[in-house]
């Protein structure tokens, strides 16, 4: 019997997902039974606002390109149909993308398996909660509020004890002026 050879085509794919998989901060699988062509765009456009890609996989090709990363939690969620966003930085803005598509979309068939992140597997509620968290800028600019805001009351604090402390030292050589011309 002859060993089979496998296809470059097979390869080259296994090598491209390695590479996305490896560069992507999470991975959210879904179903992807039912889009059509033009909605399966629509999603890519998406994704591509926030750094991330959606990729129709067959599981075979995508276990390989796993490698080492394949646990049995993240096997479990490779059957079926399989479609990945992968996500750029922002993890949170890919899931949100993938999720408000699919409440657009309105297709019960189109659902989310679950996520990968950080060496984890993610279940479908996980990856929901995932999608309902601020986007980055705006949990940057919180954090950079709440660490303002008691400074600047501090500061205000300071500069109302430091005006009354100049108010006293400028009454205190007002008074003692007056009595020295009272004095003379």
């Amino acid at each position: 019997m002859r060993e089979k050879n496998p296809r470059t085509d097979k390869v080259q794919t296994v090598a491209e997902l390695e590479t996305i998989f490896r560069q992507s901060t999470a991975a959210i699988l879904t179903e992807y039974r039912g889009l059509t062509v033009a909605e399966i765009t629509h999603l890519r456009s998406k994704l591509r606002e926030s750094g991330g890609g959606y990729h129709v996989v067959k599981n075979t090709l995508f276990k390989k390109a796993l490698g080492d990363k394949l646990t049995p939690d993240l096997e479990s969620l490779l059957s079926g149909p399989t479609a990945i966003a992968f996500a750029g930085e922002d993890a949170v803005a890919t899931a949100k993308a993938v999720l408000d598509f699919i409440r657009e979309t309105k297709k019960p068939d189109i659902i989310v398996k679950g996520g990968f992140m950080s060496g984890k597997v993610f279940s479908p509620d996980q990856v929901i909660a995932l999608s309902k968290i601020p986007p980055k800028p705006v949990v940057l600019s919180q954090a950079v509020g709440a660490i303002q805001g008691p400074l600047s009351g501090f500061a205000g604090t300071m500069n109302g004890v430091l005006g009354e402390f100049v108010r006293t030292l400028q009454a205190l050589s007002d008074k003692m002026q007056s009595e020295g011309a009272q004095a003379a």
